[in-house]
């Protein structure tokens, strides 16, 4: 078998790069807040720029699913550190989400030097990011509806729509940087969304 794939590469000719090492190229940019130049990859890895075009559409799909990529683990450890159950713990597992994006600095950079490219690839609906991030939050309401500890006020997909359109209105309309106070009124107005009554006002 080895022999077979030397006669198609030839001996000691490298192989060819994968759609993974793309990807792993444009997050490392992401992460650096570098521009992720496709033209760039392309040289690096030796391979065409259409061949990067095949496998992700357009500069934009790249981007988008290095940013889903960065974006996972963060809000696997927001699931992890959550507390509480049902809309509790749902409210929880957004807020701390929120605000670790909030303090992202790959994604502050992104949105500082590429604001209205970035602003199209993370809310565009028929892009990469979205549908992605909409999917990640309807998990975890869908998980705490089979618990039996939350009872949604409409569909679980919806609810999820939702809640991510009303954290790109609150944390992308601008460049993040100086803008927590937006992340404090979007955890209040995800409480709504959820059913979590306001607390009483003393008076």
């Amino acid at each position: 078998m080895r022999a077979a794939e030397e006669q198609v590469r030839g001996p000691g000719r490298p192989a060819a790069a994968s759609r993974e090492d793309v990807l792993d190229a444009a997050l490392y940019r992401y992460l650096r807040g570098q521009r992720v130049d496709v033209q760039a990859i392309a040289a690096e890895l030796g391979l065409g720029r259409s061949t990067i075009y095949r496998w992700f559409g357009s500069r934009d799909g790249l981007i988008g699913e290095a940013i889903v990529a960065a974006t996972r683990p963060v809000f696997a450890k927001a699931r992890r550190g959550a507390r509480g159950k049902g809309a509790h713990l749902l409210l929880d597992i957004f807020d701390r989400f929120n605000r670790r994006l909030a303090d992202a600095p790959a994604l502050r950079s992104f949105l500082e030097h590429e604001h209205d490219a970035a602003l199209r690839i993370i809310t565009t609906s028929g892009g990469t990011v979205q549908p992605q991030m909409v999917e990640m939050i309807c998990s975890v309401i869908e998980a705490e509806i089979e618990a039996g500890s939350y009872d949604p006020p409409v569909d679980a997909a919806d609810l999820a729509y939702a809640i991510v359109r009303l954290a790109e209105a609150f944390l992308f309309r601008e460049p993040i940087a100086g803008r927590r106070g937006d992340v404090d009124r979007l955890r209040n107005v995800e409480a709504a969304l959820l059913g979590i009554p306001r607390p009483r006002r003393r008076s």
